[in-house]
């Protein structure tokens, strides 16, 4: 059975790092489309307030590094909402790294938080979406993804690290009915890009990365990248040798 775009008559859509920024715009666009959203994150209280502006949202409070806590969400969602068809594995932190000056505490987070955070989400969710043959799992992955760039040895290489396991997860649950789409979206205006001080080129608003990624999931894309000029553009750059990117990036990235 091919995997095809899912429809909120399949069930609910479950979203991860929820409380603010792209996840909660994106629960709000999904409510609006007819959709009953569970979003979950570690603060009960954000998480509240944003299931308060619409009927259709539904709170579940959890933190995506702790495994045990993603399995009685996701046995609480599908308790109360019914069968969740779509995942957004959405939760991610961005921690910069200040090199030369190597603090492993910076990588640690950042690998638990969007790396691992990721599966532990999914590891409940899996077995029941190929157990019914149907379902959608969306990562939240990021242009920077596509090549190293400064002060991003961390947050790039767990968003590297999310394209190739959805790729993989792609191809082996393909036959299972179930579906993989990795989202890599640019600059896009949320609390934690409101602290750079450096120029970013092509920023949108949340609401507005929040429906292009429900047009692609409704597609059923498996890679959704947006704005499409920067990430077409970055992923021109990411075509040319590898010393050459790198020597080209670094100079004109240079600080």
């Amino acid at each position: 059975m091919a995997p095809r775009a899912m429809h909120p008559s399949d069930g609910c859509v479950w979203i991860t790092g929820a409380s603010s920024g792209i996840g909660a715009a994106l629960a709000l666009e999904m409510a609006t489309q007819g959709w009953q959203v569970a979003i979950s994150a570690r603060r009960q209280q954000a998480l509240d307030e944003i299931a308060a502006q619409h009927a259709n949202i539904h709170s579940f409070v959890g933190d995506v590094t702790d495994r045990a806590a993603m399995q009685a969400v996701v046995e609480t969602i599908e308790s109360q909402l019914g069968s969740i068809a779509l995942g957004v594995m959405n939760a991610g932190i961005y921690l910069p790294t200040a090199l030369p000056d190597f603090d492993v505490s910076l990588f640690d987070r950042t690998f638990e938080v969007n790396l691992t955070g990721a599966v532990n989400a999914m590891a409940p969710l899996v077995p029941l979406m190929v157990g019914r043959g149907a379902g959608r799992l969306a990562l939240v992955s990021s242009v920077a993804g596509y090549g190293g760039l400064p002060t991003s040895a961390a947050y790039g290489a767990s968003k590297a690290a999310l394209f190739n396991l959805g790729e993989s997860m792609a191809m082996d649950l393909a036959d299972h009915g179930v579906g993989v789409s990795m989202i890599a979206p640019g600059f896009v205006k949320t609390p934690a890009t409101d602290v750079n001080t450096f120029s970013m080129p092509f920023i949108i608003s949340a609401e507005e990365a929040a429906r292009r990624m429900v047009k692609g999931l409704g597609q059923a894309k498996t890679h959704i990248s947006f704005p499409r000029r920067f990430s077409l553009l970055l992923r021109l750059i990411n075509m040319l040798p590898r010393g050459l990117y790198v020597r080209l990036v670094g100079r004109s990235t240079a600080r």
